[in-house]
């Protein structure tokens, strides 16, 4: 079982998160859970990584929505927005 594939996956998120670092949130983390997953299911790592960067980054937009919005809430007096 070679770690080839899973440091091709974490090089390639490397390398995207050096691209625009800000733009990135989350995608590190995702790219090493999905790299690791990939490369378990298959030996797919590269793949996983790239697809666990996507999802990465939608969680992490989605929670600074989530904080932005229940900021907002707060400094008007209103209850903050629902989980989901």
């Amino acid at each position: 079982m070679s770690n080839k594939p899973i440091l091709a996956g974490l090089a390639l998120a490397g390398t995207l998160l050096a691209a625009a670092p800000a733009a990135n949130a989350g995608c590190l983390g995702g790219a090493v859970v999905g790299g690791v997953a990939g490369h378990v299911a298959g030996h797919h790592a590269v793949l996983g990584a790239v697809g666990g960067c996507v999802v990465g980054h939608e969680l992490a937009v989605r929670k600074k929505r989530q904080q932005r919005a229940a900021r907002l809430a707060a400094m008007n007096g209103a209850p903050p927005p629902p989980h989901h």
